[in-house]
């Protein structure tokens, strides 16, 4: 199961791969940090609503041969007396392009590129590790739209591993002068031992503040809705989140 409160894998990185040709050694890379805060995630001890913020720092480099993306959330390190407690949580995911190892052109209809793609999850006392094939897609309108699909290896659990599909979008659009984006991600992880399928989602929708003083895409704020549905696996614990997030990005 994915456990983090804020995770957007590979929306930089499909916007980076979108401008560059396959066929070179292109490079590319940006860093960001973000402030997410909410007032309804659920204690799974006590099964209440409690306040609390997250602070995420994520990375995306573009190489010859696929991408990296890295991010780490550290949940409530400015809020030391909430019930949800101090912690750390992390994921690495390279991925490698079948296009840009073979050199040949993948980029047919609706599939812009076919990828090996694996993440290592890291948290307060584990590691998972996930390995599978991903699909780019070409959807009007949206230059990020990607289908992950992973087998979920929780190491130490003793058990065999589950499996989980993972969707990544982003889609800008103006209203007036204005520059929004909405953009999320999907985990769908299944078929596991020792854990209830379970699902989180967080769609976004921000706005670009640094555009209204002549620095665009430096700044962006806006909300991120978090639903998760048996939260970390056990059955019936269910989180919807309404937060506030800004970002920014260098």
């Amino acid at each position: 199961m994915a456990i983090t409160f804020n995770r957007c894998i590979g929306i930089m990185i499909g916007m980076t791969a979108a401008n560059f040709s396959f066929a070179g050694a292109a490079q590319w890379s940006s860093t960001n940090a973000q402030y997410l805060y909410g007032d309804s995630y659920t204690d799974v001890g006590a099964d209440t609503e409690v306040s609390g913020s997250v602070i995420t720092l994520e990375h995306v480099n573009v190489w010859a041969y696929g991408d990296n993306f890295f991010f780490v959330d550290i949940t409530n390190p400015d809020r030391g007396d909430s019930k949800l407690g101090t912690g750390y949580y992390g994921e690495l995911s390279p991925r490698l392009s079948f296009t840009k190892m073979t050199g040949k052109n993948l980029n047919v209809g609706i599939i812009k590129d076919i990828l090996v793609t694996t993440t290592a999850e890291i948290g307060n006392g584990f590691h998972n590790y996930l390995y599978g094939i991903a699909v780019d897609l070409n959807i009007p309108k949206t230059p990020v739209a990607q289908i992950n699909t992973y087998v979920r290896n929780e190491i130490g659990m003793g058990k065999d591993p589950g499996y989980q599909v993972t969707l990544v979008w982003l889609t800008p659009f103006n209203i007036g002068n204005l520059s929004f984006a909405f953009e999320g991600f999907f985990d769908y992880a299944f078929d596991q031992d020792h854990a209830e399928d379970n699902i989180i989602t967080a769609p976004r929708l921000l706005m670009d503040l640094g555009k209204t003083w002549g620095a665009e895409g430096v700044l962006q704020a806006g909300i991120e809705y978090q639903i998760w549905r048996n939260k970390f696996g056990i059955d019936g614990i269910d989180e919807d989140v309404p937060q506030f997030m800004v970002k920014w990005v260098w």
